[in-house]
């Protein structure tokens, strides 16, 4: 066949086409069957399990110079079997296989080396055998007492104990003959293992019971077992009688004389005698007695079951409230021959001869010596059972009275062996089925006759239990959708936001199978530990516990939610979190399910939640503006850099709107009554100055390509907050007049300066930033060292222009990006480097042109010139109120600018914008209320522009 594997062995054109149970149709034509040749090796393996037990039995009370054999059987329990088979008898293999050994030698002593014993003296003494063979080694033991008198005889034995006869007496010795026989040798055992309690079981063993619960046993068996042997001896006495007869004998021969005439005569001549017949006469009396020829009665001692699940394997169950049968057996069996009469005499008689003299007559007189002998009184063996005579002693004549029954035993009451409260230990595996035995022991008490020892008998039929520990796992993790800033956050995965707190939440309760006692319910009592696993690091919520990436994290078992910290190094993206809960039993190497072990291979739940891990957009502020007006309110002096620490905050709430700690006016919009100076309450900003600001992100925001796009939009709005509307904006650049913001014509770029005079960029940055850029190879192959490439950093790079975009939008960036991580108290396992930089603030500043035009959005500039003169002073330009700059701020990873990552405003989920506090209205000194929206930054003065100061500091 090797030379043939793989090879087609078969290929035959079939004609038939096959039935399909699935449609009930014939399927396609089946044109060709094939065949070809698969090797496989098969490999098995399997435990053959063979048990062996030893039992001792025999008399267990002698009397001394009594003699009696024990018998020594072993049995065997084959593999795959659940009951032990038919005995062997080792009684009396030779040493070193069977092994005998009487403990007290001076009361008991071994007669040779086969289980013979004999009573030497009064006590007590154990005997041993000992069956070494194949690799087993078992041992037996019995207890016998030795008690006073002679050794016990059987009625009928010669010289048992019987007294001679009378004279003239002779009788047989008894001899048996009718028995009754009486056994109940059958205890009927059932028994059952089940969960507690009795008669309102919580589990089904059959489908399953968990550890840590508890089992009761119960056995119900016969009350006593006998068996008993009753025989009547029977026998006659012979008793040799002589019986006297005296008989009076008369005649009268007559007698010759002289009569008176001298002749002659006859004349009476009666003549007496006494004669004295004796007879001997054999006379014969029956006698029938019973004896107990054997008895042996058997109380409860114990039963033992055994299966995996009990503790040790198994456990003995003592009689509780248990009667013992009472009985009390007499041999008093024995016949009482009555004395010979000695010689009988019969009543007198006379006989007349006549002329002779007569015999007495030939008569028998048998009857006067049958008159005369009595009955043999005989008397019974007694038994007394359970105050019911069985066999009657009294002395009667003749014949004894013949013995009733034992009667038969009945089932001992419920209570009588159980035993609850077995606790299925945590160490014990899942097993399906695990069988059940059982033995249960009955002792020979004392006073059996002629026989008998300790009994026991297998019990079968016991139901099989089946340890099944459940675990579930239904786990969930908290949506942190109040801080997801994501443009386009996915439904399918919770929100992890970095730098913030969340929640797994592992019950130890929901569905497992709908067996009794599980379904739908709490399973904590049964778990060894519940785990879960993030595959990024954490802290736990109190931060004072770090877990390294990768790590299974041990829950209290009764704690149902744990709250963790997620730190802002985790990388941003996709994300699966492991959870797992471990029953109590489980192995070392134990298997997993999902949700339950709904199949007890299993050991382990497991559940798994899928979460993005996501940045943030935050802490946007103005922290200078160029407006003389301004100056002062951000820096100590007037033409110094040296900043107060001032800024302008969206509101009054921090990232995740705790209080941040500004007080008003310092939030936005920056509009007039906001300048905290004063005389300075109907100050807005003049036109072309721009103001700096700054802002944050966490996460993926540190590669070259990722950056902050910000849109403006433009509102007027009247001066009493009134008639707010969005707007064009128009402005002059050399000779190209009236160019729309956001046109093709708006070209004007806008470049901003890192480390600029008046940005006050902490030099901590600087150095940080200029520390990761050189990591990151930023300082090309020059062989330049880190400390000459951050010089030149901070004293060239950073003070370089950076073109940020146009009037109509703005896209920061990395050249004006700063890295603020965290840098100290790190674990040893993070990268401190890839820590700091994973916090980023942004730089820019916006603003408007000096001399912009304010129109209606949406109108046609030209059309309206086509029609009117069109100049700055033409009365299409909107004049008598604010311009409101608004910004849509959004971040931008990896260059993909149709795709923004993070929404300051506009995110589905939430609104940072609003988090942060920011107020829907406000209310000028003036009394005006001014209706804002989100996004909202600076108020524009329309009438005002930064040429009236002379020192217009933008391009305009």
């Amino acid at each position: 066949m090797s030379s043939n594997k793989y090879k087609q062995f078969l290929r035959k054109d079939t004609g038939n086409k096959a039935w399909s149970d699935a449609c009930g149709c014939y399927l396609d034509w089946t044109k060709y069957q094939f065949g070809y040749y698969t090797p496989i090796n098969i490999f098995w393996r399997g435990d053959v399990i063979e048990q062996k037990k030893i039992t001792l039995t025999g008399k267990t009370t002698l009397k001394i110079g009594e003699e009696t054999n024990l018998k020594a059987v072993v049995a065997t329990m084959a593999p795959g079997e659940t009951d032990y088979g038919t005995p062997v008898d080792i009684t009396a293999r030779p040493a070193p296989e069977t092994t005998w050994t009487s403990h007290s030698k001076n009361i008991v002593s071994l007669v040779g080396s086969s289980g013979k014993i004999k009573g030497v003296s009064k006590g007590s003494s154990k005997v041993t055998v000992v069956w070494v063979k194949d690799g087993y080694e078992l041992t037996a033991t019995i207890n016998v007492t030795v008690g006073d008198g002679p050794v016990p005889c059987k009625p009928g034995q010669p010289g048992c104990g019987e007294e001679p006869p009378p004279t003239g007496v002779s009788c047989t010795t008894p001899a048996p003959g009718r028995t009754i026989p009486g056994k109940y040798m059958d205890p009927v055992a059932t028994a059952s293992i089940k969960a507690d309690r009795r008669g309102s079981e919580q589990f089904d063993v059959l489908q399953g019971i968990p550890t840590s619960e508890s089992l009761y046993g119960n056995v119900l068996a016969r009350n006593y077992l006998f068996q008993n042997k009753f025989v009547n001896m029977t026998g006659k006495c012979t008793f040799t009688v002589n019986v006297e007869k005296t008989w009076t004998l008369t005649w009268d021969p007559g007698k010759t004389t002289t009569g008176p005439d001298g002749k002659p005569i006859t004349v009476p001549d009666p003549q007496t005698a006494e004669e004295t017949v004796t007879q001997t006469h054999t006379i014969e009396r029956p006698y029938s007695f019973w004896v107990i020829d054997n008895l042996e009665v058997y109380k409860i001692d114990k039963a033992t079951l055994r299966n995996y699940a009990l503790p040790g394997g198994e456990i003995s169950l003592s009689p509780e409230g248990y009667q013992e049968p009472q009985f009390k057996a007499e041999q008093t069996g024995k016949y009482y021959p009555p004395p010979a009469p000695g010689t009988v005499t019969a009543p007198g008689a006379s006989k007349n001869g006549g002329k002779t003299k007569p015999s007495p007559d030939n008569e028998d007189l048998k009857s006067f010596a049958e008159k005369e002998v009595k009955k043999v009184q005989v008397t019974n063996d007694s038994l007394l059972f359970n105050n019911q005579k069985i066999m009657d002693g009294t002395k009667v004549e003749e014949t004894g009275p013949s013995p009733g029954s034992i009667p038969a035993p009945t089932q001992i009451e419920q209570n009588v062996l159980y035993s609850p409260n077995h606790m299925i230990s945590s160490d014990k595996v899942n097993r399906a089925n695990t069988t059940s035995a059982g033995t249960i022991y009955y002792g020979l008490l004392p006073g059996n006759i002629n026989g008998g020892g300790n009994q026991e008998f297998s019990i079968h039929g016991i139901n099989t239990v089946t340890v099944h520990t459940p675990v579930v796992n239904y786990s969930s993790v908290t949506d942190d959708q109040a801080h997801n800033q994501k443009t386009k956050p996915n439904p399918n995965r919770a929100a992890f936001i970095m730098d913030r707190p969340f929640t797994v939440r592992i019950p130890t309760s929901g569905q497992h199978t709908n067996y009794p006692g599980y379904g739908n319910r709490d399973y904590a009592k049964y778990v060894r530990t519940k785990q879960v696993y993030f595959p990024f690091d954490v802290y736990s919520g109190d931060k004072t516990t770090f877990y390294p990436k990768d790590t299974w994290i041990s829950i209290p078992v009764n704690q149902t939610d744990t709250e963790f910290f997620l730190p802002v190094w985790v990388d941003e993206g996709d994300y699966t979190v492991y959870f797992r809960t471990i029953a109590e039993n489980a192995p070392a190497d134990f298997t997993t399910q999902s949700n339950a072990n709904l199949d007890l291979s299993h050991h382990v739940a497991t559940d798994m939640e899928q979460v993005e891990v996501i940045g943030r957009l935050y802490d946007f502020r103005v922290t200078d503006i160029a407006d003389y007006n301004w100056e002062t309110v951000f820096r100590t002096e007037k033409g110094g850099a040296a900043p107060r620490g001032v800024s302008y905050w969206v509101g009054q709430k921090d990232i995740d709107g705790g209080p941040r700690g500004n007080s008003l006016p310092y939030t936005f919009p920056i509009a007039p009554g906001k300048h905290p100076h004063t005389g300075y309450k109907n100050v807005a900003v003049k036109t072309g100055y721009h103001f700096k600001f700054d802002l944050k992100t966490k996460g993926n925001m540190f590669g070259s390509k990722d950056g902050i796009s910000i849109t403006p939009s433009f509102y007027f709005v009247n001066k009493d907050g009134s008639g707010r509307q969005p707007v064009d904006l128009y402005y002059h650049s050399g000779s190209r007049h009236f160019i729309r913001i956001g046109s093709a014509q708006d070209t004007e770029k806008r470049y901003v300066i890192l480390n600029e005079r008046l940005r006050n960029v902490p030099q901590s940055e600087l150095t940080d930033t200029a520390a990761f850029l050189y990591r990151h190879g930023a300082a090309g192959p020059g062989g330049q060292t880190g400390q000459d490439f951050a010089r030149n950093y901070i004293n060239k790079i950073s003070k370089t222009k950076t073109w940020v975009g146009r009037f109509d939008w703005m896209l920061l960036p990395s050249g004006v990006r700063t890295l603020l991580g965290p840098k100290t108290g790190l674990p040893s396992s993070v990268d401190a480097g890839r820590a700091n930089a994973a916090v980023q603030r942004w730089y820019g500043e916006y603003s408007i042109p000096s001399e912009v035009y304010v129109v209606k959005k949406g109108t046609d500039l030209a059309t309206y010139g086509r029609g009117k003169r069109l100049d700055e002073k033409s009365d299409i330009f909107l004049k008598k109120g604010y311009i409101v700059v608004n910004f849509n701020i959004v971040t931008i990873q990896n260059g993909r600018l149709d795709s923004p990552h993070l929404q300051y405003i506009h995110a589905p989920l939430m609104n940072q914008w609003k988090l942060e506090g920011f107020a829907s209205r406000y209310t000028n000194p003036y009394g005006s209320t001014f209706s804002l929206m989100d996004g909202d930054t600076v108020f524009y003065h329309a009438d005002l522009s930064s040429k009236g100061d002379f020192s217009s500091q933008v391009p305009h």
